[in-house]
């Protein structure tokens, strides 16, 4: 694992001990979003529409959040977080030009860079999930977000690992 943190600022040892409530640390940093090429993320209609972020194995508590690195552009473009029984149960459903460089992303109203760590709520999953990312409306042009997924296991299995190597 890198000693950097996706922003290049924060060691990740440095990110696990101000956060060490949320127990293990796991991130999710994909490429950019480019809807208009057909299959990549950010294309409503194409195979990635559904962008896997996190494999869940077993059962787990988590609590996620997203960081806009680059403004999403892209219309009325709408982007959240779930799994595939509930595509926003994770993050609520979100315009994505609401989605600017900087923000914190843990609701359906992006804040600043700066917010109280209780608002990113605990939730559990059971029976092993793919957190996905969902692109709906319209393609969302151009932009990108990381995501950073604290979790505990609660079952022997339970783990969570990032879905892009």
């Amino acid at each position: 694992m890198s000693q950097n943190g996706p922003n290049g600022k924060m060691s990740i040892g440095s990110l696990q001990n101000l956060l060490a409530d949320w127990g293990n640390i796991e991130y999710c940093v994909p490429a950019a979003f480019t809807g208009a090429t057909g299959n990549s993320r950010g294309d409503k209609d194409g195979s990635l529409a559904s962008f896997p972020l996190f494999t869940v194995t077993g059962d787990v508590i988590i609590r996620l959040f997203g960081v806009c690195t680059v403004d999403l552009a892209g219309a009325s473009g709408t982007v959240e977080v779930g799994t595939v029984l509930s595509t926003a149960n994770i993050i609520a459903q979100t315009t994505a030009t609401d989605l600017d460089a900087g923000d914190l992303w843990h609701d359906n109203s992006p804040d600043n860079n700066v917010e109280l760590d209780t608002v990113a709520a605990k939730k559990f999953l059971v029976n092993g999930a793919t957190i996905k990312e969902k692109v709906a409306t319209t393609d969302i042009a151009s932009g990108n977000i990381y995501y950073v997924c604290g979790w505990y296991p609660l079952s022997y299995d339970g783990m969570v690992k990032s879905a892009v190597v």
